[in-house]
């Protein structure tokens, strides 16, 4: 088993979780202004990456520059890795590949303190891309105290590109959002975004 085999009902099961989707958490924060760059490439691109349709479009022309705006605007206080290999427990299928991984440490070269697992909804299912972000943020958080880098909270992200769905894991409560975020709303995204990182280092 790997990330992407999981059901949320396996996951919930093998890992112990309780899972809260009552919740607007993030709802709370505030939207940001987004960089030139970013705004000029949406503007350019999104109908195409759209129109393209393929996973491969939206993560290249839609949630790559996106997570590189907030990046921009965080000072690049963290590291971003992509389509990284994250092997924390084989035995328990917390094993295989990462679309995206935010990490607190400014180490690029290798993976060192994951905060925010974002995964790329495969076939624009957001629902079924649930499972595999909350085995991915099991997997930070084992990865984390096993190295005495544990933080409160780890942040996990499902998007097609289009849409966004934020979600939080704290010990062993998964709290899923209600709301999900459009591209109308990127100011809201990347702000989110920043906040996740920002309350990780708090």
């Amino acid at each position: 088993m790997a990330y992407s085999d999981f059901t949320l009902e396996a996951v919930k099961q093998l890992f112990g979780l309780q899972t809260d989707e009552q919740g607007d958490y993030f709802a709370r924060v505030n939207a940001v202004s987004i960089g030139d760059t970013l705004r000029r490439h949406l503007d350019k691109y999104q109908q195409l990456a759209l129109a393209i349709g393929t996973e491969k479009s939206r993560s290249e022309l839609l949630i790559m520059p996106i997570l590189l705006d907030a990046y921009e605007q965080s000072q690049r206080a963290f590291s971003l890795f992509s389509g990284v290999d994250f092997n924390v427990d084989t035995e328990l299928g917390l094993r295989g590949y990462c679309d995206y991984i935010l990490s607190l440490s400014p180490e690029q070269l290798a993976i060192e303190a994951p905060v925010v697992t974002v995964v790329e909804a495969k076939n624009e299912n957001i629902n079924r891309g649930i499972a595999q972000c909350l085995a991915e943020m099991v997997a930070a958080q084992r990865f984390n105290r096993s190295r005495d880098r544990s933080i409160p909270t780890i942040y996990g992200v499902v998007t097609t590109g289009a849409s966004w769905k934020f979600l939080r894991l704290i010990e062993t409560i998964a709290y899923i959002d209600r709301t999900e975020y459009f591209l109308v709303e990127v100011e809201k995204i990347v702000a989110i975004l920043l906040a996740m990182v920002r309350e990780a280092t708090t």
